[in-house]
Order: structure tokens, then sequence, then C-alpha cells
């Protein structure tokens, strides 16, 4: 186990199988490589662990020094200040207040140096707009929490592939028409650092995604690639980064291709997680670049759809949790741990 400060998981949507999962994760501790300790409601916990068979030990703890202690005997829990009363598949807005404190709770953890990481179980966002939530989602939230200025990046990362993409949660007519040479430059030189720090990358290799078919084929088949996308690389290679591109899309994920690089920038949602989710989703792990803290999470929704029937998978859970132990360990040597 590590000998850093424990891992900070917050609750996630408590209709969803967030806590089936924290349960499933505790009860496979060995395949870990740090302690976690949990922000929730206990009770709720003891009843979800009771509902999918033998009830799991639940130590309530009120500091996350505690947690090591306890972890190997006990999952422990810092518990919220309310109690949280849900229906698995049926999200309700009561919730929100403690989803969120989880949240925040975590992070202060993180950046006071009690905790060694983020991992945050996945949360209903329609249920938090519907309560007054601003923020688009996770990532937005953090950076605000953090008080990050530089916004934060998205990467899906696994043993397979990296992925980084330039623009996410909006529509693909908006991200073509809102993609431009100073984002994709911002979000390779964040992917870049990240490489270096939070994973020990020397000298990262970087692919950059062309938009069209076959890169815009000289610019018939259109001309973004040429006008917006090379200069982006052409900044990137004067700063003596291992960059090369726009790459053809459908030629970027085979084998011989990932071979020849450590992450991929590419322009929109889907060319990212498509390619990463049908390769390797299991292990796939979402991670938040560019903050002053470590964060990870597992790479899938709330699945209310499946939700209190015990079927839940943590494999994603178990690498978010690793990876973030991996990452604070670099962080660490690099000298960029908050």
């Amino acid at each position: 186990m590590s000998d850093l400060p424990p891992v900070a998981l917050t609750m996630g949507e408590p209709a969803g199988i967030g806590g089936e999962l924290t349960i499933a994760v505790w009860r496979r501790r060995q395949e870990l490589t740090t302690p976690f300790f949990v922000i929730d409601d206990p009770e709720r916990l003891s009843e979800i662990s009771r509902q999918f068979g033998s009830a799991i030990e639940i130590e309530v703890i009120s500091d996350p020094s505690e947690a090591a202690r306890t972890f190997q005997n006990a999952l422990p829990v810092l518990a919220l200040t309310d109690r949280v009363c849900s229906t698995p598949g049926h999200p309700i807005e009561s919730t929100a207040m403690m989803v969120l404190q989880s949240i925040e709770r975590a992070v202060d953890y993180a950046r006071s140096g009690a905790a060694s990481a983020v991992v945050t179980n996945p949360i209903q966002k329609d249920v938090l707009y519907r309560s007054g939530f601003k923020f688009p989602g996770h990532t937005e939230y953090l950076a605000a929490l953090t008080a990050t200025e530089t916004p934060p990046v998205m990467m899906l990362a696994s043993p397979m592939l990296r992925v980084v993409p330039v623009s996410v949660h909006t529509s693909l007519r908006r991200a073509i028409s809102e993609l431009t040479t100073t984002a994709i430059v911002t979000h390779a030189r964040i992917a870049i650092r990240g490489l270096v720090e939070d994973f020990g990358v020397a000298r990262p290799r970087v692919a950059v995604a062309g938009l069209n078919p076959h890169a815009g084929e000289a610019g018939t088949l259109g001309d973004e690639d040429r006008t917006i996308i090379a200069p982006a690389v052409e900044i990137l290679q004067v700063e003596a980064a291992d960059v090369f591109g726009p790459v053809p899309p459908d030629a970027l994920f085979t084998a011989r291709a990932r071979a020849g690089f450590d992450v991929a920038i590419c322009m929109y949602h889907d060319q990212a997680l498509i390619p990463i989710k049908a390769l390797d989703v299991d292990n796939a792990v979402n991670v938040t670049l560019g903050l002053p803290i470590v964060r990870t999470s597992p790479d899938h929704g709330t699945a209310l759809d499946i939700a209190g029937r015990g079927v839940a998978d943590p494999t994603s859970l178990i690498q978010a949790l690793k990876m973030a132990d991996a990452m604070a360990r670099c962080r660490l040597r690099a000298g960029g741990l908050a």
C-alpha cells in the first residue's frame, strides 16, 4: 500500500451505481495500491452492502489520517452532514446538496494535503442543473473550487491509449465552428505538461488528429486541417515538443499508429472517446489535467438503468484509484503535489 495520504473518493449520484462500486472496490482492496476513504452517508452504504449479500464493516472516521489504519478491516467513511435517501435508478433533487458537499470536501482535503488525490464517482448532471448547479460538469466545478485560471483539460487514459478532446460537451456543429489554433495549442501544452508531471513521460510524443476525412485532402475536403490545425502543430513543434499532424483520423488509432505516440489530441468529444471505449472501455480512466490536485474518475456514467441490481463492474473505478495513486507519486517526484 502507498505511503502517501489516502485518496478521497466522492459519493457521486446516490441513485446511481456509485455506492455499489465503492463497496465492490473495497471488497477487492487487495488489488489497490493505496487506501481510500469515501465521503458519503455511512447508513446508506450499510444498506447497500446488506442488499447485495453479507454486510461489510464500515468505520466512520473524523479525519483522513484515520483511513490507513482501518482500511484493511473496514471501509473508512467520512460522514456527510445529512442523511442521503434515494431509490436506485430514480435521482431526486433533494440529494444535490450532499452530492456537491462530497466533492467540495474531497477537494479541500486534497488541497490541504490530507488526501493525495480525488477520485470522483459519476454525477447526474441534469439533477444538479435543476438544483441551480451552474457548471457544465465535474471538470469545470473542480476548476472553480481550486481557483484554476487556465481551463482544465480532460484526458481519457488506459494502458492502450491516451486521448485529449479539444471540445467536450457541446454539439458537433458548435465544436467545429469554435475550433481554433489557440485552443489546440493550449490543450496540447497542458497534456504535455501532464504527461511529464503526472505520468512520468520524459519526452511526450503527441499526435494531433485531423478534423476532416483524409485530414482535408489538401483543402478539397475542408480547409480546417490546413488553416487551423496545421498552424497549431507548427507552433508546438517550435517549442521543441515531439508533435506531428494533422493525422487523418481514420488512420490514427490502429495498433501500429498508437505505438508512435503517448497522447492523441482530438478535435471533438467523440473523435477521442469512441476509439478508447472501443479498445479498452473497462480500463479507461477520466483524468483532469491542469489542476493543482490530482483527479481521476471512472470512464462511465451513473448507469441508472442497472443501479440497484448488483451487476455494475468496478474495474474502471479500481483503475481510477490506482491511476490516482500513480499520478500523485509522479507529481510528488516532480515537485508539484499540492
